[in-house]
């Protein structure tokens, strides 16, 4: 092979050399162009009314609960309770105390009615049978003085001895009458007494028949409102064993054993920072949230808010206000004491260009965005119209724009 074929042959292998090393570059940078958009998040700039929120936490409550109390019997316990939960209907019993020794107890006081009721009858019919035998002898003493009397006016035709005779059976007569009196008004007041006696013991057996059948019907308690039973704690055991009241509890007269919060009141209780509190204000527009249903968002508006701050129990310690947001339409499945939150509304702007809050950077002190525009980035300085803590409104972008989600200088110095 001549030297001139040689060459031709080494420079065209070096052509062909470079021609696969090029290749293989541009292959290489368009991969890491491909790869580095697919790597970067980003999220398109929206455009909208953007409002303007306060979020805080907290839990629903209900405005308004009525408390169960038991009786005011002795010696109570539970027999049967409508089961935690089971929604009840308003003058459906709701809890059954055991009520056999009661009933015994009203047989017993019936007895004693029935017996005191035939006491007082035995003394009525005594008084009158001693009523009539009293009128008899009253009126045979007046029979025996009307005779002397006679026999006294006939002393001007009989002998003087007769007519002292006469006088001295008229005087026994009048003091017989006396004495007749003086029985008839003793056996009257005496029946009176027994009577009266008997009637008190009769009327006392009586009350305490109404008093025992009172209480049976106060051991079945009824609801007051329709709802849910909320039992206290039954501190018996100790404040650490503590537990719901439930089925042979004993339980006191007049405590308080449950309450029904009203469903139809419910609202979430929740807990403003200090430095939000001048922000808000009643009657701002509120969307409620509940963990447990994340899918439900309900509107509100704060109807009240406390006066004084409330310390808690965290570390470091921090204060709080109260605002109470009631919630209109109430969904069914919303219970008392479920956690959610509520995103207060304090402004609203028309058309805002809004991002997510993590698209926001700083370069040389200024708020930046980075611009996606096929897989290269470009930083653009935008102006803060408003914060919320899940995303911004800002200036200086179109609408639809993709913003990365991560710092994209960060992520180069990395690579």
């Amino acid at each position: 092979m001549s030297a001139r074929s040689r060459r031709i042959r080494f420079w065209g292998m070096l052509l062909l050399v470079l021609l696969a090393m090029g290749g293989a570059s541009a292959g290489g940078y368009r991969f890491r162009q491909i790869q580095s958009a697919v790597i970067l998040p980003v999220a398109p700039a929206r455009q909208g009314d953007f409002l303007v929120i306060i979020r805080c936490r907290g839990e629903v409550k209900a405005g308004r609960s009525v408390q169960v109390y038991t009786p005011m019997v002795p010696n109570l316990r539970i027999a049967w309770m409508s089961p935690p939960g089971e929604k009840v209907e308003k003058g459906s019993a709701i809890v059954k105390f055991d009520s056999s020794s009661a009933e015994q107890q009203l047989q017993q006081k019936e007895a004693q009615l029935r017996q005191s009721q035939a006491t007082l009858d035995q003394a009525v019919a005594q008084s009158k049978i001693t009523a009539e035998q009293d009128q008899s002898d009253l009126a045979d003493a007046k029979f025996t003085l009307e005779r002397a009397q006679l026999e006294v006016s006939k002393q001007e035709i009989v002998s003087r001895i007769a007519g002292e005779e006469s006088k001295v059976d008229l005087g026994v007569a009048e003091q017989k009458l006396k004495v007749q009196d003086a029985t008839v008004n003793l056996h009257a007041a005496s029946d009176r007494s027994k009577i009266g006696s008997a009637t008190r013991l009769r009327d006392q057996a009586a009350a305490d028949v109404d008093l025992t059948k009172s209480r049976i019907a106060q051991m079945e308690i009824k609801a007051p409102i329709p709802g849910y039973l909320v039992f206290a704690p039954n501190y018996s055991q100790g404040w650490m064993n503590a537990k719901p009241f439930k089925v042979g509890d004993n339980v006191f007269a007049g405590m308080g054993l449950a309450e029904m919060p009203d469903l139809d009141t419910l609202q979430l209780d929740g807990k403003v920072e200090e430095t939000d509190r001048g922000r808000i204000a009643v009657g701002n527009e509120v969307r409620v949230r509940v963990d447990s249903l994340p899918e439900l968002t309900m509107p509100a508006k704060i109807g009240q808010i406390s006066l004084l701050a409330e310390a808690t129990n965290e570390f470091p310690p921090t204060r709080n206000f109260r605002a109470y947001a009631p919630i209109a339409h109430p969904d069914p499945r919303l219970r008392p004491g479920m956690n959610g939150g509520m995103d207060i509304i304090i402004n609203r702007i028309p058309n805002a260009i809004s991002i997510p809050a993590k698209a926001l950077f700083t370069r040389a002190g200024k708020p930046i965005v980075y611009l996606a525009n096929d897989g290269h980035y470009r930083a653009v300085e935008v102006q803060v119209q408003a914060r919320n803590p899940d995303e911004l409104a800002i200036t200086g972008i179109a609408a639809g724009s993709m913003v990365a989600l991560v710092d994209v200088d960060k992520k180069d110095q990395k690579k």
